[in-house]
């Protein structure tokens, strides 16, 4: 559960932006996507092996 503390007379605007960004930082509507569908696992590993060998080659690029 979210707690978002409100002071006195603060616009509802800025406490709803305050959720907002706190509930994108749990990361929850990511897991629910994520859970609607099925992937294998070996799929999973693959996908990371992807990404660790991109972020490594982005990040020699970088370096040189």
């Amino acid at each position: 559960m979210l707690i978002i503390p409100v002071k006195e007379g603060e616009p509802i605007d800025k406490a709803l932006k305050k959720f907002k960004k706190k509930f994108e930082k749990t990361k929850v509507v990511r897991q629910l996507r994520a859970r609607t569908k099925f992937t294998k696992p070996s799929i999973v590993n693959r996908t990371k092996m992807l990404k660790a060998v991109y972020s490594n080659d982005r990040n020699l690029r970088i370096e040189q």
